[in-house]
């Protein structure tokens, strides 16, 4: 949270397609799990705005202190991946970490075609009405202990999709999550940064969360 003037604190707050800017009494702060990477608080013609940079954007969901596995599990997980109405960006991020530069193989990590052998329900997309059955089905086929990651703005808000009659709000909506990662999208490695969270390999990140978090306004 950074203090501003009134008049400039409005004008941020006007930038943001998202509404991820909030502003009261001169203080700004930024709601990540809205923020969709515009930049244009940062980079437009009024744009005052300084960010942190880095790739260890996962974090807890609220109320989620650690995942509660068996000794063992965290040097191999399984992970079945959905696709609950992504335009194909964070889906894209994700195909990524099977390829030799991330190789997420060699970390202890698997993607599985069947939810039935899966430890880890990784989700993308804000949930369209027509994934929310299958969603919803694939949780349920998976065996305890499990738990439920949200990856990207529109998996945690709905991001610029929802909330309609066709696109939900995000996966919260209709599961309780575990891990959230920010992002639009969250880059490989701010994903592998959440899977070694899941594997309590990671500690969360502590700055709301993305490798942008608000520091100060910038200078000038």
């Amino acid at each position: 949270m950074s203090r501003v003037a009134d008049d400039e604190a409005r004008r941020l707050v006007a930038t943001c397609p998202t509404g991820a800017i909030e502003a009261e009494n001169g203080n700004v702060r930024v709601d990540l799990r809205r923020c969709v990477h515009c930049f244009r608080c940062a980079r437009g013609e009024d744009a005052r705005m300084a960010w942190d940079s880095g790739y260890e954007w996962a974090r807890f969901a609220e109320g989620v202190k650690e995942p509660a596995w068996p000794s063992g599990f965290s040097k191999s997980l399984h992970i079945r991946v959905v696709d609950a109405g992504d335009c194909g960006a964070c889906l894209s991020e994700v195909r990524q970490l099977n390829n030799p530069y991330y190789n997420m193989h060699r970390l202890g990590f698997f993607l599985t075609p069947t939810p039935r052998n899966a430890d880890i329900l990784l989700v993308v997309g804000p949930v369209t009405e027509q994934m929310r059955k299958p969603l919803l089905e694939t949780f349920w086929a998976m065996p305890t202990p499990k738990l439920v990651m949200a990856v990207g703005a529109c998996a945690l808000s709905g991001g610029v999709f929802g909330t309609s009659i066709f696109s939900g709000s995000g996966v919260g909506s209709v599961l309780p999550v575990d891990i959230e990662v920010p992002g639009a999208p969250p880059p490989p490695l701010a994903i592998l940064h959440a899977l070694l969270l899941a594997a309590g390999r990671k500690p969360p990140n502590e700055e709301n969360g993305t490798k942008f978090r608000l520091a100060e306004l910038a200078a000038g």
